[in-house]
């Protein structure tokens, strides 16, 4: 989940003034230990992904979603598992 960005510019200074350690802000903010630690690392949010692009091929997602409009995204899922490279549905 991402926080925005002003919450984390309100949580940090409060952190900071009343000098909380990690726990108590985590506490005090309902949030987790891993996102304050982050945050306290790098306050603003990664705008990019050092991750290669998706596998699924957006025509075919966007062909199946026209020719099927209320499937459940498992079932879309399921589909693509089935069909491995071929086209499959239902």
């Amino acid at each position: 989940m991402t926080y925005p960005i002003s919450f984390r510019r309100k949580v940090l200074p409060v952190r900071e003034k009343e000098n909380l350690s990690i726990a108590q802000v985590v506490q005090r903010f309902c949030v987790g230990v891993a996102s304050v630690t982050r945050w306290i690392k790098t306050p603003d949010p990664k705008t990019t992904r050092n991750k290669p692009a998706t596998r699924i091929n957006m025509e075919r997602l966007a062909q199946d979603v026209k020719n099927y409009p209320d499937a459940y995204q498992y079932e879309r899922v399921r589909a693509y598992q089935a069909a491995g490279s071929q086209q499959a549905r239902h």
